[in-house]
């Protein structure tokens, strides 16, 4: 009999599971306590508990081609950066081309998880689930969880001196939903990340004055990058990973400074980091030119709360405020996990690559999309369910001997980032996008190999290391092999030149073949590294 699976979630992470094990030939059970696929990016206009929510201005960060499934490209009818309606249609599609809604039981909760009484001999886990009010138990042979980490919102009022006295209103941004609460206030945003800075922007269009609060700044990037292209196509490539990782800190912090200031002065914008820390930048298109206009105004740290008004360290003139939002991000937690399972000791959990837990006998439960590299979570969250489910259905016999003990030593130590946007942050994930990409696709074979490709496929090789690193690259070979992937590859531009050249001059010819748009992207980059 097929191997039972226990999925927690149809989000994202949820649903790259569920289609990964069906790829391996295992039974999985999706369990999503709402009434439909999306997670995150499902808008509701109320909040429900133990979902995440979402503004219904949300776009995405990273661009169509960066963000696709590996085998199952975006339409090319659809824009670069996706609305959140959009991105929702693309799950949609995606649960449709592969079945995947039949394995889902919609409306029901996963109260727990416990090890079943033969774990150490089975490896398999007791769960129970409820659904109207009516619980259930199971026995499954392996779990995945794929809950997210934007439920439960991190509101630390304790450190906010005088919080207590402080007679406006207040409240976490995941409450969030139009600006027009802040009509004719003086709105604080406190905390720097992307939902921060989102919010601070809209609001400042109707707001009397909008303040954003951080302690350590940050790197701010626009989506549409040098020439006009998506920024994470042009900056998560082979040639510029291997750039990058190659370098010594400094120079690494010096090149993160270049690229950065090349779109704006952020000391001169109140927005320079600080040296000591390593912080993802964040993606906004607005934010410089609405400080340039007075719209919004950056300062440090909060240091103190008055009754309508509040104090900012270094600097002595008090700032009448009407709102604060706080965008100080969540708190990773796992109520249906017993204590022992995920271990979370000083904000740490023990996880090998960020997915399994160290200590466990048998590796036989999982955790999701985590981590957050500065790339698309989308191909990351798949990459994991595809290594995942070769794991389980290997059950130990395609398992290396160093996998074996990397489980069982403690050395990865994933900071269960109280996700502090701007606050107080937590140490940043430091893992490059691409290298922990790979390093999941060697795990199971999938990982292309340039060099074999420049004698076999020269022309296919040039534009994996110098061109976006789109997902399709991890479908060429290996397991879940997929024939469409080279095309795939070579026709990325045409798919994002497809939504924006809708008027093309005359003299011009119609969308250029995607040979010379890849030549073109050669030549940029090189112009781009070797202009440095």
């Amino acid at each position: 009999t097929a191997m039972r699976v226990a999925v927690v979630g149809a989000g994202v992470s949820g649903l790259a599971a569920t289609k990964c094990c069906l790829d391996e030939g295992l039974e999985p059970v999706c369990f999503e306590r709402s009434q439909d696929i999306g997670g995150l990016w499902r808008y509701t206009e109320h909040i429900e508990a133990g979902r995440p929510s979402l503004y219904p201005s949300v776009i995405s960060n990273t661009s169509k081609e960066m963000s696709a499934f590996s085998d199952f490209p975006f339409p090319e009818h659809f824009p670069v950066f996706l609305p959140n309606a959009l991105l929702l249609d693309y799950l949609r599609r995606f649960a449709e081309r592969f079945g995947l809604r039949e394995h889902i039981s919609f409306g029901t909760t996963v109260v727990s998880i416990r090890k079943h009484p033969e774990f150490a001999t089975t490896g398999q886990w007791s769960v129970v689930t409820e659904t109207g009010g009516k619980q259930t138990s199971h026995v499954f042979d392996a779990v995945m969880v794929c809950s997210g980490n934007f439920s439960e919102p991190f509101l630390p009022l304790q450190s906010f001196p005088g919080m207590e006295r402080f007679r406006g209103q207040y409240f976490h941004s995941r409450q969030y939903k139009n600006p027009d609460m802040f009509q004719g206030k003086r709105v604080l945003v406190v905390g720097m990340g992307n939902s921060g800075v989102d919010i601070a922007v809209e609001a400042s269009r109707v707001a009397a004055k909008v303040t954003i609060s951080t302690t350590r700044g940050a790197w701010l990037l626009s989506r549409v990058f040098e020439r006009g292209y998506p920024w994470d196509m042009i900056l998560n490539t082979r040639f510029m990973t291997l750039i990058k990782t190659s370098l010594p800190a400094p120079l690494s912090w010096w090149l993160i400074n270049y690229k950065a200031n090349q779109w704006f002065n952020h000391e001169n914008y109140g927005l320079q980091p600080d040296k000591r820390y390593f912080l993802v930048p964040l993606l906004n298109d607005d934010l410089p030119s609405y400080i340039l206009t007075g719209r919004i105004t950056i300062k440090p740290g909060v240091k103190e709360f008055k009754d309508n008004s509040v104090l900012f360290h270094n600097c002595p003139e008090e700032e009448p405020i009407d709102i604060v939002v706080f965008s100080t991000g969540y708190i990773i937690s796992f109520p249906f996990l017993e204590e022992s399972v995920v271990r979370v000791e000083n904000k740490h959990a023990s996880l090998y690559k960020y997915v399994f837990p160290t200590h466990l006998q048998k590796p036989t439960l999982a955790v999701l999309g985590l981590i957050r590299p500065f790339g698309a979570i989308m191909p990351v969250a798949e990459m994991q369910a595809r290594w995942v489910s070769r794991v389980f259905k290997g059950r130990g016999a395609n398992m290396s001997l160093p996998f074996l003990q990397a489980l069982l030593t403690p050395i990865f130590l994933l900071p269960l980032f109280l996700l502090r946007f701007g606050l107080t942050f937590d140490e940043v994930l430091k893992t490059e996008w691409l290298v922990y990409l790979d390093t999941l696709a060697s795990f199971i074979g999938a990982k292309p190999s340039v060099l074999g490709l420049l004698f076999t496929d020269p022309w296919l090789a040039l534009t994996i290391f110098f061109g976006p690193c789109s997902p399709y690259q991890f479908r060429l070979g290996g397991p879940g092999h997929w024939l469409g992937a080279r095309q795939a590859i070579l026709t990325q531009w045409d798919r994002v030149l497809k939504p924006t050249r809708t008027r093309v001059p005359v003299g011009s010819s119609s969308p250029f073949p995607s040979l010379l748009i890849v030549v073109g992207f050669l030549l940029l980059l090189a112009a781009v590294i070797f202009g440095f």
